[in-house]
């Protein structure tokens, strides 16, 4: 007889929005013309119109099929706040960047492949979207500065484009940039910054289950403001380290710097991993703030993940930096 071991991260389905109910709701609004208003499911985080935003040749991509296997036990944070409460320091150092995000232009959109790969190349995003299995999950996200939301993220997994790059057997890192257009990111003409915005993985973290490309959010497009049109999520690290509007991966042998980690590398590390008993520097960790609901609740080693994933530093040598 199968016996069947849930996962840490995994909840009774019972306990979740149906997929049908979700998906039934939105073919009803659309028929009623009402797809693109603001509908007040904040229950369910149906998606309203925050920003007018230009026609994405993905659209009729979304929405994709939910993946079972990844839930979690709290109610999704409402479309309106997850798509407005969010940083991306190109466009200002600030929650409310929104609207000015609305100036990125994501068509056309070419992602770079380089670096320890048998065939560097540049791929559009919607070739790229082509090939990859889309599927929904829903995570925990939670900030390095003590809050957290809980949303629907579309994508694939990371594991699926590191299968297409074909690294090397020499590489050992997986970095990532987003774009570079000060004529329409203001915040890129802040030269104190070093950008473009890096992030790293190493290859082990980068091909983990959880890994996953964000292409979709709440079964749309994934917004401008929240990193379109590629965005990276990995749910047991802090915020920033999830790059937005990737544009460029590169394979290669030795760790580079984050963009954050050369700012301001005692508080904002290379691991980033979540840990309540790791305080930043300027407040605790214990506990964090869930902004759709206000209430307050006690961090989850790894964000929660933690059976699924400590095992990727079993082999850290510098334990001390794990997760800063």
């Amino acid at each position: 007889m199968l016996i069947r071991i849930r996962k840490s991260w995994e909840i009774q389905e019972s306990r979740v929005t149906p997929e049908a109910t979700y998906v039934n709701r939105r073919d009803i609004l659309r028929g009623m013309g009402l797809g693109g208003l603001a509908i007040g499911s904040a229950s369910l985080g149906l998606p309203g119109k925050v920003y007018a935003d230009n026609a994405d040749p993905s659209q009729s991509l979304y929405p994709v099929s939910r993946n079972p296997a990844y839930q979690v036990d709290r109610d999704l944070t409402p479309y309106k706040i997850a798509s407005t409460y969010n940083n991306f320091y190109e466009f200002g150092s600030h929650k409310n960047i929104a609207r000015a995000a609305q100036r990125l232009n994501i068509r056309p959109w070419t992602v770079t492949i380089d670096g320890m790969v048998s065939t560097p190349r540049e791929i559009a995003i919607d070739d790229l979207l082509a090939r990859m299995p889309l599927e929904e999950r829903i995570y925990r996200h939670r900030c390095v500065e003590a809050w957290s939301m809980v949303v629907p993220w579309s994508g694939f997994p990371l594991k699926e484009l590191v299968r297409l790059a074909d690294p090397t057997a020499d590489a050992r890192y997986l970095v990532m940039q987003t774009f570079e257009d000060s004529s329409v990111a203001s915040g890129q003409k802040q030269f104190w910054y070093p950008w473009p915005y890096t992030e790293v993985l190493t290859l082990e973290e980068a091909t983990h289950d959880l890994a996953f490309m964000v292409t979709g959010l709440y079964g749309k497009p994934v917004p401008k403001q929240n990193g379109a049109p590629l965005r990276l999520a990995v749910p047991w690290k802090y915020g920033f380290k999830h790059v937005k509007s990737i544009a460029r991966f590169s394979f290669v042998k030795e760790r580079p710097k984050t963009f954050w980690e050369t700012l301001n590398s005692d508080e904002y590390g290379f691991w980033a991993n979540v840990n309540p008993d790791v305080p930043h520097p300027r407040w605790s960790q214990a506990s964090e703030r869930d902004i759709g609901t206000g209430e307050r609740f006690p961090t989850l080693l790894f964000n929660g993940y933690a059976e699924a994933v400590q095992g990727l530093y079993r082999n850290v040598e510098d334990k001390s930096r794990l997760f800063v």
